[in-house]
């Protein structure tokens, strides 16, 4: 046989040898790539896991929560699909209105930039918002406060004692109140010490908007601070809301590290399951 045509059928051989293989790794590929985009929907349209990096939601949150956010209550938008990877559009497809006392997740776009924060609806379109003498107002009336005195929360590298607040050699000693919302909802909040934005200006929530608080007074930038101080800039549009807080699945301490394997002594008990939706 001439060296050309054995070359040939070594280069045929190799070719029928190889075409398995090929097979086999584009397979695979499909698999993932399935299984990526299964993921995506799932996370996009239903439900999504989503951690508490900051002290804006406490006494209910704190940092080194995990938390289970649905993503169908309120229809869906650009914002509801993971990492925003949809191109900005108006409206919600089978939207509807939040609940007041609802806690979502809203997209906040600044410089360009685009991050999610974890907020309580407390206004709804229509309502007039203002804080007077750090307790909130609803339409001109008081929203109904309970003080609830001082409370110890552990303190650990995830719960950082506030600079506000009074301070304890191992404990964070804060000041606690209960509001309750017109329609009976009520939840914890908390007030460290008189603050600039304690009083604030009587605000219309405009149409196909709400108005949205932290439930650290004291320590959250929300629809009280324009988009220059790391705020809302009053009302946040309903589309940009990407999902409800449903519940805690579980909580860490800050010594917990990057190995879960590790994390049996940094879990804090009691808070997995911890129901996000008050009065219910």
């Amino acid at each position: 046989m001439a060296p050309g045509n054995a070359n040939g059928l070594v280069a045929a051989m190799n070719d029928i040898l190889e075409a398995p293989r090929r097979t086999k790794w584009v397979a695979e590929i499909r698999i993932w790539a399935g299984l990526a985009l299964l993921v995506l929907g799932f996370h996009s349209l239903v439900a999504k896991p989503f951690y508490i990096p900051s002290e804006s939601m406490m006494p209910g949150l704190l940092v080194g929560d995990r938390l289970l956010v649905s993503k169908y209550p309120y229809g869906w938008s650009y914002a509801s699909a993971s990492f925003h990877l949809l191109p900005f559009f108006h409206g919600r497809l089978f939207g509807r209105l939040p609940e007041r006392g609802d806690i979502v997740i809203v997209s906040r776009t600044a410089d360009g930039e685009s991050e999610d924060l974890i907020k309580r609806v407390v206004g709804l379109p229509g309502d007039t918002v203002r804080m007077v003498r750090g307790r909130l107002w609803l339409n001109g009336e008081p929203v109904p406060t309970m003080d609830l005195g001082y409370r110890s929360f552990r303190a650990d590298s995830n719960l950082r004692c506030p600079p506000l607040s009074d301070r304890g050699q191992a404990n964070c000693r804060l000041h606690v109140l209960r509001e309750t919302l017109p329609g009976g909802r009520s939840y914890e909040v908390l007030d460290l010490a008189p603050t600039r934005q304690d009083d604030t200006a009587p605000y219309k929530v405009p149409a196909g908007h709400v108005f949205l608080l932290g439930d650290n007074r004291d320590n959250s930038a929300d629809s009280r601070f324009p988009l220059a101080s790391a705020g809302l800039g009053g009302a946040v549009p309903v589309e940009a809301i990407g999902g409800r807080a449903e519940f805690v699945t579980f909580s860490l301490k800050g010594e917990a590290s990057w190995n879960p394997t590790t994390w049996f002594a940094d879990f804090r008990s009691g808070r997995s399951g911890v129901s996000l939706r008050p009065g219910e």
